[in-house]
């Protein structure tokens, strides 16, 4: 891949692909590396197996998040203590959400992930589906069980 392209590439998706996968693994430092072997992956990719740049970007999310899922299942990870983290806010995150901030952390990683693509990054359910590689009435009932989930954790009918 051309050194211009990606590092065109990098300063328009990085973010974007950074709080989604930090959505999903919730550890500032594994979704560093997560995200770090993507942006190598698509280094050593081929640049015209790529349709356009949304596709660029739905290949690099879902790339980083198979990455994260694989230090999920390592051995390391299963075995390890974990500790606080000290920063470990996404920038769209602020202190006026706190409520809202605490119930997302408490649903189930893969729900998430569906709510942070669907209202943050705003992909459609196709797209999610493609992302994720679940059908698209898996994302549809994901997305309905995390919100009837948050009512709950919000205290909301």
């Amino acid at each position: 891949m051309d050194p211009n392209e990606y590092h065109r590439i990098a300063e328009a998706y990085l973010d974007d692909v950074y709080r989604t996968v930090y959505c999903c693994c919730n550890n500032k430092e594994t979704t560093e590396d997560a995200v770090q072997n993507a942006f190598l992956k698509l280094l050593s990719s081929k640049a015209d197996q790529f349709k356009d740049d949304a596709h660029i970007k739905r290949w690099l999310i879902r790339v980083a998040l198979n990455e994260c899922k694989n230090v999920w299942r390592s051995f390391w990870n299963r075995n390890k203590v974990s500790f606080d983290d000290l920063e470990t806010d996404p920038s769209y995150r602020d202190e006026t959400h706190e409520e809202l901030k605490e119930a997302l952390e408490k649903l189930p990683q893969n729900y998430r992930t569906v709510i942070h693509l669907y209202y943050y990054e705003q992909y459609s359910v196709k797209e999610i589906s493609m992302i994720l590689d679940i059908s698209e009435s898996n994302v549809q009932v994901r997305l309905k069980r995390a919100r009837d989930k948050m009512k709950v954790l919000l205290g909301e009918e």
